[in-house]
């Protein structure tokens, strides 16, 4: 396996457990019904990153800078919507407020685990 999958595995890996964590949080209003079904969705998430990661850094900055944050928080926003929306099982109880808060708790968290991953020394 090449590095580059294998940090996809990993990055799934640790969005499937974010989205289990936030699926515990009653205030954020996302649901889902198994570890298979977030694995579904963090993979859906992590390609949809990974899709974002090819643009060249120097505009990604750009345009969060440009648009205050905007652009990005739009985009994970409906990269969220759009994993909820596919995978059966995983659904967002008050949708659009669902899909915002849940983006951004799922990068709380998962932000969170990698810091973890990195100090028990797994590069991810």
């Amino acid at each position: 396996m090449t590095d580059a999958l294998i940090y996809f595995v990993i990055s799934v890996a640790v969005l499937a457990v974010g989205l289990l964590i936030i699926s515990k949080i009653p205030p954020v209003g996302v649901e889902i019904d198994s570890p298979v079904k977030a694995l579904m969705g963090g993979a859906i998430i992590g390609a949809f990153d990974g899709l974002w990661g090819f643009l060249p850094q120097a505009f990604r900055t750009g345009v969060f800078i440009f648009t205050l944050g905007l652009v990005p928080l739009l985009g994970a926003v409906i990269v969220f919507s759009l994993a909820a929306w596919l995978v059966e099982g995983f659904r967002l109880r008050w949708g659009i407020w669902s899909a915002l808060m849940g983006s951004l708790s799922l990068a709380i968290v998962s932000s969170l685990l990698t810091m973890i991953l990195r100090a028990v020394g797994l590069d991810v």
